[in-house]
């Protein structure tokens, strides 16, 4: 098969776009051909500083495609079934071997391409909002990089919710988009303080439920802009800070909660997430929510397609198309 690899991490400039062996699905896996891969964030991330399970090494979480194989002991589906699947790397690829447990048929409705785009943003969006930031109708949550994949996401689930939502966006036009999905107020980080924003925005009070996937510097400021009892939830390092030392002192006198949050985790180590992901898909074959798509670019320009993303101009998912 054909796919994207790398033999050391770096930039985008690092991928190579060669022939390696096919795998084979394993007990209780099925192996997928690859239709369609969104490219998450710790997708790029993994790229720049990541560990190499194997050389060459194929990347990515997230992908969607159609069942050609099935390993001893699979129950779950079948030849020609059409899936999505999350793993921890090669996502990047024409094929892919996955656990039957990290697999989601795609509903009637759905294209594989809007199946693709969902079980990381939309699960991490929702847990980060209500299973680890208890919002709660009435309240207001903060999202920050408003016009990613699971900003988007998270944009429309609080908005669903009853809550007001606020988001951060590189530009005005960027804020405008996000409209349609729900939002009530947006903050243009390039020209506007977000914690001053953020309190004029709520009359002094601050965000109850702050969404931060950009870590560092922004993390410090999400906690001087959160309301009393508030709840911060970072998941990702967006902004490429890594060793950003945090200052919680602020955060005793308002009785404040700081969470990390990493999807892999929940969908290791418990099954709840699983029902979750899959009533998005369903909500969004019904059209009662939605993925946006960017770009798409052929698997052989991974590079570009994650430099793109690194630039970024995207607003939604980037797709690699094999």
């Amino acid at each position: 098969m054909k796919a994207a690899v790398y033999y050391e991490t770096g930039g985008p400039d690092v991928f190579r776009y060669e022939d390696v062996p096919d795998p084979e699905p394993g007990v209780g896996e099925i192996l997928v051909h690859v239709e369609a891969v969104s490219i998450e964030g710790g997708d790029t991330l993994n790229r720049l500083r990541g560990e190499l399970s194997h050389t060459p090494h194929i990347v990515g979480y997230q992908c969607a495609g159609t069942v050609v194989s099935v390993g001893e002991g699979t129950t779950e589906f079948a030849v020609g079934d059409r899936v999505v699947t999350v793993g921890v790397d090669g996502s990047h690829a024409e094929l892919r071997a996955v656990g039957q447990s990290f697999c989601w048929s795609v509903p009637p409705g759905l294209t594989v391409e809007e199946a693709a785009c969902v079980p990381v943003p939309f699960g991490t969006a929702d847990d980060c909002l209500f299973e680890f930031g208890r919002l709660q109708p009435g309240e207001t949550a903060l999202i920050h990089a408003g016009a990613s994949g699971v900003g988007i996401a998270a944009i429309q689930l609080a908005k669903r919710a009853g809550a007001r939502v606020l988001a951060t966006a590189s530009s005005p036009s960027r804020l405008e988009r996000l409209g349609e999905f729900g939002l009530d107020g947006g903050i243009d980080y390039t020209s506007t303080d977000f914690v001053d924003e953020v309190r004029r925005l709520t009359d002094g009070k601050g965000a109850d439920v702050i969404v931060d996937s950009i870590g560092g510097p922004t993390l410090q400021k999400s906690l001087h802009c959160l309301a009393y009892r508030g709840r911060c939830v970072t998941f990702g390092d967006a902004g490429r800070e890594f060793a950003a030392k945090l200052d919680i002192s602020s955060m005793r006198p308002g009785n404040q909660t700081l969470v990390g949050y990493f999807l892999g985790a929940e969908l290791f180590l418990s099954p709840r997430p699983h029902a979750l992901i899959a009533g998005h898909l369903a909500d969004i074959a019904s059209g009662e929510l939605r993925v946006v798509i960017d770009r798409r670019f052929p698997l052989a320009e991974a590079g570009e397609a994650h430099a793109y993303i690194e630039s970024r101009q995207a607003f939604g998912r980037v797709l690699l198309v094999p």
